[in-house]
């Protein structure tokens, strides 16, 4: 599985390099939208972590009601399309946005967000979530004994800093941020829609325009490997500023108060919660208010786009755990398996674009690429979502293989027996969590289906895209609530399902 993800995703690569005619070299433009992607990337990744920071601080210390649905409600935008994300930006911070109209009313400036400020505020609004994510899994990770031993030496807020959080943020926020990084560094809708311009042009966009406007594969293929040493040497920067944290074990009690609380940290926590919690939830509230009511008015051609989308995306999360499930059971096999993981990454590192435009060279000479789009399509969002499908199912394999695995050896169970005895009762919750993940990826996508897609044939995003280019804004914001509550729900389904057999 492993040869046919690489063959996958290095031969459309190849295929565009071989079809590139004359001398290749980059312009002036391409320059351009290498220093924009990097640029825009590092503030991004910056930003989301700096602003993650108080945030997991704030949620890992306080308890209160609601506090679960909250975290839950906070990490919506990671999985929500991008599209759809920026449209509730638009909302909130657009020119005729609730936040442009509060400044004139009170006779201030208003606020621009197209250009490097859209795509950073983007950029920031989608992977806060994560960031935050990461670090509070981190916090919640200290032991209840720890924080006991705290108190009984009376340990000051100080005190907490230096010995508990600083060594953790060194320990985590290097991975978070050049993680980030990276997925920022791939960024195609948000600088689509809100570039503003040849200015904020990013290298995946770049990519785009020389093959759907100048049809220029050597210029393609280069900005792909651009894109590709761009991608492998932030992931080697996170693998060499990765620290190991030895924190302990505990008994898995009950969390504890930390010591050295003040009126000022519980009021910066308050502020530091509500104001995530506003930045975060606002613009998706504005899409529900502004599309809910022109949902029932939607034209048929955007109803049977979203029956196309859920198609595709049942197809691609399919795809994705048939590649990611034997691909995982390999790895905990192996007793080096980073290569193995090297190649699923080779799926992010590499542009989708580049992929999508090698595969239409190698389809061209043996049938249409365009009758062939939804197929592309799925495979790539395959490609994409088979990273996080093995992070959640790979610890899942070790844990089963080492709780069952002798029992399973001892009964004799081999190949599909033993994957339905013994690994799947325990990969369930993670399957239907990865799977739902996938799901949710593809349904959002708006990424190579650009690249082939005839009227009649696009996806949901794609569709609502065209809506909002040809200024039909109360269409395309139902069709913004529409593909949001398809996408949520079709998380929530595979999710919830691989609890329920969990339980089971």
């Amino acid at each position: 599985m492993a040869a046919l993800v690489c063959l996958a995703v290095l031969g459309p690569l190849g295929a565009v390099l071989w079809r590139a005619d004359g001398p290749i070299r980059l312009g002036a433009s391409d320059w351009s939208a290498i220093r924009f992607t990097l640029l825009q990337a590092a503030l991004s990744a910056l930003g989301s972590v700096v602003l993650a920071i108080p945030v997991a601080r704030a949620l890992a210390r306080r308890t209160f009601r609601g506090r679960q649905a909250l975290v839950t409600l906070m990490g919506a935008p990671f999985l929500l399309p991008v599209i759809v994300a920026v449209l509730g930006l638009l909302a909130i911070f657009g020119r005729a946005g609730w936040l442009n109209g509060a400044l004139g009313w009170i006779g201030a400036g208003d606020v621009q967000i197209y250009g490097l400020q859209g795509v950073v505020l983007a950029h920031v609004f989608l992977n806060l979530p994560l960031a935050v994510r990461l670090l509070l899994q981190d916090w919640l990770s200290i032991p209840s004994e720890r924080i006991r031993l705290a108190h009984a030496l009376g340990f000051s807020h100080a005190d907490m800093r230096r010995h508990f959080e600083w060594p953790l943020l060194r320990a985590t926020l290097p991975g978070a941020a050049l993680l980030i990084f990276l997925i920022c560094t791939t960024s195609f809708a948000v600088a689509l829609i809100l570039g503003g311009g040849p200015a904020a042009t990013t290298v995946e966009l770049a990519i785009y325009q020389a093959f759907r406007f100048d049809f220029d594969l050597g210029r393609a293929a280069l900005l792909g490997i651009v894109q590709v040493a761009i991608c492998v040497c932030a992931g080697l920067m996170a693998f060499g500023v990765t620290r190991r944290r030895d924190i302990g074990a505990g008994l898995d009690r009950a969390p504890m108060a930390w010591p050295g609380d003040t009126r000022g940290s519980r009021w910066g926590d308050t502020i530091a919660i509500t104001g995530a919690a506003l930045f975060l939830l606002l613009p998706l509230l504005a899409v529900v208010m502004q599309g809910l009511p022109a949902v029932s008015g939607l034209p048929g051609l955007v109803w049977a786009a979203a029956a196309r989308s859920i198609v595709l995306a049942l197809a691609s999360a399919a795809l994705a755990v048939s590649l990611a499930v034997p691909m995982a059971i390999f790895m905990v096999r192996l007793r080096r398996p980073a290569l193995v993981e090297g190649v699923a990454f080779l799926t992010i590192a590499v542009s989708p674009m580049v992929i999508g435009t090698g595969l239409f060279v190698l389809i061209f000479p043996v049938a249409d690429p365009v009758a062939l789009a939804l197929p592309v399509t799925g495979l790539v969002n395959a490609l994409i979502s088979l990273p996080f499908l093995l992070r959640a199912l790979v610890p899942a394999v070790q844990q089963a293989e080492a709780t069952q695995g002798r029992l399973a050896d001892a009964l004799g169970l081999r190949g599909l027996q033993r994957l339905r005895h013994a690994l799947l009762p325990r990969l369930s919750r993670p399957l239907g969590f990865g799977v739902g993940l996938a799901a949710a990826f593809s349904m959002g996508d708006l990424g190579v289906i650009a690249l082939f897609s005839t009227p009649g044939q696009g996806t949901l995003p794609l569709e609502m895209y065209r809506l909002m280019g040809s200024y039909r804004t109360d269409d395309a914001q139902g069709a913004a609530v529409l593909l949001m509550g398809l996408t949520l729900a079709l998380f929530w389904a595979f999710d919830r399902g691989g609890r329920l057999n969990a339980d089971a």
